[in-house]
């Protein structure tokens, strides 16, 4: 079976967990509020570096979030995650948590077509666009892709291509469960090194911070300087500022 992005290009699945319930492992160096924040600036600049990159049309947010709190991009849907405002959960085999939101962002995006779809983590701040065009390009040549996240067990993106049934393993060790369901790994592709920076604790958010992050981000952690979030973890070079093109170069 061949792959191949269908000509109308990709849509892009974008599960946001609500965020009174999101980034708890920030904790207890971050408290609850700043976790809030950080969590939806995560989600903000995912969403705009993603809406960005050339051959994605569409992108849906599913979410348990009414409103989050900026305005969105062109050509970016909000949905409604069915179940509530728990939002999308960490666990990928709880009910209504992660799995459910992305079964539902995919139904959403296949409703009148069966259109090329990826599923993106949106807790990616240091997403550069060229690195999602260069993943979803090489994407585009299996039925099915994946790319593992930065310490190589989980997952940031899952591909199918128009035609392909999708159902990603996102959560604990998906890695390796995409694997074995015949998910390409595209590792080999290119570093990807913010494609794969997620961000669930203070650690990852300085790698995060060391790479570059997105506007809304950067924001987020200078309102942080009174010493909500330990100088310690964001260490002496780590910075919170970065080019605001969403297009910016990926690194060599």
């Amino acid at each position: 079976m061949t792959g191949g992005a269908a000509p109308g290009g990709w849509t892009l699945v974008v599960p946001v967990k609500a965020f009174s319930a999101a980034k708890t492992r920030l904790g207890p160096a971050v408290p609850a509020e700043a976790r809030a924040a950080l969590a939806r600036a995560f989600a903000l600049d995912t969403i705009t570096a993603a809406r960005a990159a050339r051959g994605v049309e569409r992108v849906i947010v599913i979410t348990g979030e009414v409103d989050l709190g900026s305005p969105l991009p062109a050509g970016v849907e909000l949905v409604r995650e069915v179940g509530g405002a728990g939002g999308a959960a960490d666990e990928g085999s709880r009910p209504g948590g992660l799995t459910a939101a992305i079964d539902e962002g995919i139904a959403a995006a296949r409703a009148d077509s069966l259109v090329s779809v990826a599923v993106l983590l949106g807790d990616l701040p240091s997403l550069r666009t060229s690195e999602l065009e260069f993943a979803l390009e090489a994407a585009s040549r299996h039925p099915l892709a994946f790319i593992a996240d930065a310490d190589g067990t989980g997952t940031t993106l899952a591909t199918a291509s128009a035609g392909v049934t999708m159902r990603p393993a996102f959560g604990e060790q998906s890695a390796s469960r995409h694997r074995e369901a015949g998910f390409a790994d595209l590792a080999g592709s290119a570093p990807f090194a913010t494609l794969r920076r997620d961000v669930d604790t203070v650690e990852a958010l300085e790698q995060a911070l060391r790479l570059g992050v997105g506007a809304h981000t950067a924001e987020a952690v200078a309102a942080l300087a009174d010493g909500a979030l330990p100088h310690t973890a964001l260490g002496p070079t780590a910075s919170p500022t970065h080019p605001t093109d969403p297009r910016r170069r990926s690194p060599a």
